[in-house]
């Protein structure tokens, strides 16, 4: 069982990829719930004193602000923000998503500056462990004012309305809370809007994202070493000397996991006719660090944002305040999701490229990567595929983050369009494991055409590995099934 305690402590990354594990629990530590019970104690006394309006407390939303409710009415104000907002629409969020949305809303909340009550926060920690994932949708929020909608779709299960899954199962979240003999919850005023302001849907894109690009990096070089040593290329390029003149990390860290992939090679040490490789083998160490070094920029945003109260107004027992500002804006997530997804992508752009290159007929191997082409059309559309996804990959990498439009008569006038640069983040990475995956079959089939020589005892096994999964391809087959086993093949790999 994976445990994953929410108690005022920091988070890494790695220690969020745990709660995709179906056995992942969340538990909410000592010092959190002190915390969450004297923000809200400290709000209620606030409430009660204070003759001036607090922001979405007494006051309307949005440029609604300026319009005060009643002590009567505040938690139906923040019952009727939860319905009026619940306007995400398009395709379901992949619940592993959902589950990490659910988690991280919990841990900004768990701070103490966000004016929740125990009981609602322990509502969203009970139903990740009892596996009540809400169906969110991935259209609808501007990432400004918080993920309003897609946010306001994963509350209302709290509410007893709206849809979620349970045992794999969609179904009416009444029905749901029925069998598990919970009670829908009575907001109290403040919790709607703690609830829908914060980062969490771009955030929980953002760490599913860079859980799997940290992982696609590291697989991107093994592959590449394959790729060139079946395409018979040069090793000199990776020479630690080349790169200790440009020394960027990322670049050093590539040239050296290549130039280990390789070691004990009977391929690479053997003598060369050419001069030197294409770019796309030669500048791998350039390229791939390039990313290396994207990604690891991110990667601090992202971990920082992880460990951050995001929603809005801001409550400060400890300096007796309550503040209207701006944390729920998700300017630094939109920003380094546009930057990670085109860091990625050029991974996956310059795969392609050497995809391109190992089925060219260059350097011994047969065109298309069969013995008799021709007859055989072997791996020239696997090419045509990758082509066509690296295609599609520069166009989500338009950036989401230079738009913005007003919204609520204008008092939200700038907006980050983090929800756009989120979902099409994690599009881009999962087009890149297409591609990847593309590339390793190619890879280990042009590998085959160069025995009897042996590649290194490291890339011989994951040869041999591979080969247990997706087999040499002798004649015409259908290929989509073999794409498909080789994506699989990657996820199970431990990198």
């Amino acid at each position: 069982m994976h445990v994953f305690t929410i108690d005022n402590n920091s988070h890494t990354i790695e220690d969020a990829e745990s709660l995709l594990f179906d056995d992942c629990v969340l538990v909410l530590g000592e010092t959190a719930r002190k915390r969450i019970v004297e923000c809200r104690e400290y709000l209620d006394h606030k409430v009660a004193a204070e003759k001036n309006p607090i922001y979405g407390v007494t006051t309307g939303f949005g440029s609604l602000c300026n319009v005060s409710v009643g002590e009567e009415d505040l938690g139906k104000l923040q019952t009727n923000l939860v319905m009026s907002h619940s306007c995400s629409l398009g395709d379901p969020v992949d619940v592993r998503i959902v589950k990490l949305m659910m988690a991280l809303k919990v841990k900004s909340l768990a701070y103490g500056y966000s004016g929740i009550r125990l009981e609602t926060a322990q509502r969203l920690l009970d139903m990740f462990n009892a596996h009540v994932y809400p169906c969110v949708y991935q259209q609808g929020s501007l990432g400004a004012s918080g993920d309003l909608a897609p946010l306001a779709n994963m509350c209302l299960p709290l509410l007893g309305l709206g849809e979620a899954y349970y045992k794999g199962v969609k179904r009416p979240s009444s029905e749901i809370l029925a069998e598990l003999g919970w009670k829908p919850l009575a907001l109290a005023s403040k919790e709607g809007l703690a609830l829908l302001n914060g980062t969490q849907f771009m955030l929980a894109h953002s760490v599913f994202a860079m859980i799997n690009a940290l992982r696609l990096s590291a697989l991107a070089d093994k592959i590449a070493a394959l790729s060139l040593d079946a395409f018979d290329g040069r090793i000199e390029p990776f020479c630690e000397d080349v790169h200790r003149v440009r020394p960027h990390p990322g670049q050093l860290a590539t040239a050296k996991a290549v130039k280990g992939y390789l070691e004990g090679s009977e391929m690479i040490a053997r003598p060369k006719t050419h001069v030197q490789d294409p770019y796309s083998f030669r500048c791998i160490p350039q390229v791939h660090g390039a990313a290396k070094d994207a990604i690891n920029y991110v990667k601090t945003v992202f971990t920082t944002e992880l460990n951050s109260a995001t929603d809005n107004p801001t409550i400060l027992p400890e300096e007796d305040k309550v503040v209207s500002a701006g944390n729920f804006h998700g300017e630094p997530l939109a920003m380094t999701l546009d930057f990670l997804s085109i860091a990625v992508a050029e991974l996956g752009s310059i795969s392609e490229r050497r995809i391109y290159k190992l089925i060219s007929g260059q350097r011994g191997l047969p065109s298309f990567l069969v013995a008799h082409p021709g007859l055989n059309s072997g791996f020239m559309i696997p090419q045509y595929a990758a082509a066509s996804v690296v295609s599609q990959n520069k166009q989500l990498c338009t950036p989401a983050c230079v738009d913005t439009i007003d919204s609520s008569q204008g008092q939200e006038d700038h907006v980050s369009m983090g929800g756009n640069a989120a979902t099409k983040c994690v599009k881009v990475v999962n087009n890149v494991e297409e591609v990847l995956a593309i590339e390793l079959m190619n890879a280990a089939q042009a590998f085959e055409f160069r025995r009897p020589a042996k590649t290194s005892p490291v890339l011989e096994k994951f040869i041999a590995d591979y080969r247990k999964a997706v087999p040499f391809v002798e004649v015409d087959t259908v290929m989509y099934t073999l794409i498909q086993k080789s994506i699989q093949f990657l996820r199970e790999q431990e990198v």
